[in-house]
């Protein structure tokens, strides 16, 4: 059985990264008594998929992971069961079960949104020229682990959101696929931004199909 789970993670849980997150899902369903499916060899390790690595500090609404399981169990009982197990950072949204032989959860996903807020004050006004500007360039060459690449082509959408209380933010859609990731700290630098006066939250991952 093939089940797919989305959750958020907020609060403390920001800071936990991305192998530390994987054995934390191990750990709820072990003691939520599931039957995991594990891989053979010497070091088996559990099938669980997760859809895309969440950078350490961001919060997220939208968070996917896959899970075989030996027995076909009711999704509500899974649901259930994970509840008691879990941290309460961690919310389970949604369960499904899906096809056991559809492609590999990493391989679907194709961009990602963020919500990113302000802490500091800023004029709403040089915000939106400055993402005007940036969006209207043919290329924003950038360097990430000492290697220059052209962030432009992946940021396929960029905004700033006014509300009505006047407090401005952006939200963004930058592409997530295989060797073509774009990061939301580096979108902030290319506008003059620093990444640590904000906080950025992923709000949606889109997948093919």
């Amino acid at each position: 059985m093939r089940v797919r789970i989305t959750f958020s993670k907020q609060g403390a849980l920001r800071y936990t990264g991305h192998l530390d997150l994987h054995r934390l899902w191990e750990r709820a369903m072990r003691r939520a008594s599931l039957p995991i499916s594990y891989s053979q060899g010497f070091h088996p390790q559990p099938k669980i998929s997760l859809a895309a690595a969440l950078p350490l500090g961001f919060a997220s609404r939208s968070e996917v992971l896959d899970v075989r399981l030996n027995e076909e169990i009711p999704v509500e009982n899974i649901s259930s069961r994970l509840k008691d197990n879990l941290p309460a950072d961690i919310r389970i949204l949604n369960i499904e079960s899906v096809e056991e032989h559809a492609p590999a959860l990493q391989t679907q996903v194709l961009s990602a949104v963020y919500d990113i807020h302000l802490t500091e004050p800023v004029d709403g006004a040089e915000l939106t020229r400055m993402v005007e500007a940036l969006m209207m360039s043919e290329s924003a060459v950038r360097e990430r682990r000492g290697k220059s690449y052209d962030l432009r082509p992946l940021i396929e959408m960029l905004s700033v959101v006014t509300e009505a209380s006047g407090n401005v933010w952006l939200r963004m859609t930058l592409a997530a696929r295989e060797g073509a990731t774009g990061r939301p700290e580096e979108v902030l630098n290319a506008l003059g931004i620093a990444p640590e006066y904000t906080r950025i939250e992923r709000t949606r991952l889109v997948f093919k199909n």
